[in-house]
């Protein structure tokens, strides 16, 4: 490879490399030294997302001036098997180059802000060591080449997910958020697991450049195509799933800003769109994409409307956007699906930030607006039954349902599974030959009377 060639490539690979360099070197001071100082931390973790962002604007502007519509960068191999082999690789196209520059410019944005947000917080260093966490696997998570670099940078995602919702640790409420969230996504992520490991027997390949190639019949394209809306109605928090999101507010406002507001909760759709040559071929799947996404709009606008908090009111907000990109998809909508992506994230992101100050700013124009007729809906909403209004204040009772007829019927299965596998190895340990243990003898007793009892 030229030297140009090679130099290119590594910029490249800084994109996701930089903030993971950042992530293991400030977990290795913070394992031998445990108080890092907040300027050292901010310097070193900005300094790394600097450095991100701006070769992925690099690399975009160089892949901009080359002819290739699609640039596939090798980095090194992975691992290798009998008959295939994993590399490490990179794709550049207009889905993933527009993602990286929202995801670099995004997550730099809100470590600046966390900067003055989080001064003086116990837990400052342990933020931003899962910021760069974070950063690094949504940027290959958005920047693979294949669905298993993916797979590694969406685990990468929920892992960072699900700490940073748990990170006010001394209440209980976020650690039972954090684990409400990571049970979600470890149901649902295996989808994505069996897609990964049917694109591998159906195709030999799981490269975006040919492994949703046209030739595959109705029925795999339509069993792989659900594989991946289940991963992604977990991730994008899509009906019946979409329970964890609200309470995922309980982490850091910048958290939820950058999380679930702009990237983390578009990660489904992302998946969704890079599977588009395959939804083509499963007209099935692109059909329970428009239902669950308008089950979800639906779900969350009413739910919305009779939220006390301004946090769970925009998470609600998210879910309506992010049900109809899920619509946009199943409609075949691809460019209007991007376009909605981006400035969604943009905008919610922004509306996160501010939440603190929301109140204050509604009393305040309330104030304003004191002698004036209220809006048309809300004379709306007083016609419909008080019945109606409760059961939107309790979600319709999507959560307890979804326990109910899901969540515990895998607990028991679990229970009911793990009790069958110790009962199979106790059996194989009772079967095998044991060496036999000569008991070690007894100290022989004194006979009464002897001088050793202390008779009289």
């Amino acid at each position: 490879m030229p030297v140009p060639e090679l130099a290119w490539t590594w910029l490249t690979a800084m994109v996701p490399l930089s903030p993971l360099l950042a992530f293991f070197s400030l977990g290795t001071v913070m394992f031998l030294h445990r108080a890092p100082s907040e300027r050292w931390v901010a310097r070193l973790v900005l300094g790394a997302l600097w450095l991100s962002w701006g070769c992925a604007v690099a690399t975009v502007f160089h892949w901009l001036s080359r002819p290739e519509a699609v640039r596939v960068i090798r980095l090194c191999p992975w691992f290798s098997s009998s008959d295939s082999s994993f590399d490490v690789t990179l794709q550049l196209d207009p889905l993933s180059a527009t993602m990286w520059l929202l995801t670099s410019l995004l997550t730099l944005l809100i470590g600046r802000f966390s900067v003055s947000y989080l001064h003086r917080e116990p837990g400052f260093a342990r933020f931003f060591l899962l910021l760069s966490m974070f950063s690094s696997g949504m940027l290959l998570l958005v920047g693979g080449g294949s669905l298993d670099m993916l797979f590694v940078g969406w685990e990468w995602v929920g892992l960072a997910s699900a700490l940073l919702i748990g990170f006010f640790h001394e209440r209980s409420a976020p650690l039972n958020a954090g684990l409400r969230a990571f049970g979600t996504y470890r149901l649902c992520d295996m989808g994505l697991l069996a897609g990964l490991v049917l694109l591998h027997h159906l195709t030999g390949t799981t490269e975006w450049s040919g492994a949703f190639s046209p030739h595959l019949s109705a029925l795999p394209a339509t069993a792989l195509s659900l594989c991946l809306l289940l991963a992604a109605m977990g991730k994008s928090a899509q009906f019946p799933f979409s329970g964890w999101l609200p309470r995922a507010m309980e982490g850091p406002t910048p958290s939820s800003a950058l999380f679930y507001g702009a990237l983390s909760v578009h990660a489904g759709l992302y998946l969704l769109l890079r599977a588009a040559p395959l939804l083509e071929q499963a007209p099935v799947a692109k059909g329970a994409l428009v239902v669950v996404g308008l089950l979800t709009a639906i779900h969350a606008t009413v739910v919305w409307r009779v939220q006390t908090d301004v946090k769970s009111a925009l998470a609600h907000g998210v879910l309506t956007q992010v049900g109809l990109m899920f619509v946009e998809v199943g409609l075949g909508l691809y460019t209007l699906a991007l376009v909605h992506l981006v400035a969604h994230a943009c905008l919610r992101c922004l509306q996160l930030l501010r939440a603190p100050s929301a109140l204050r700013d509604v009393q305040a124009r309330r104030a304003a607006l004191r002698n004036t007729r209220a809006p048309s809906i809300v004379t709306a909403h007083s016609l419909l039954p008080t019945r109606f209004y409760r059961l939107a204040l309790e979600r319709f009772a999507v959560d307890v349902l979804f326990e109910r007829w899901l969540v515990q019927p895998v607990l028991r299965l679990g229970h009911r599974l793990d009790g069958a596998e110790r009962r199979w190895v106790g059996g194989l340990d009772s079967g095998a030959s044991r060496p036999e243990v000569t008991p070690a003898p007894r100290p022989a007793e004194s006979a009464p009377g002897s001088p050793t009892t202390g008779a009289a």
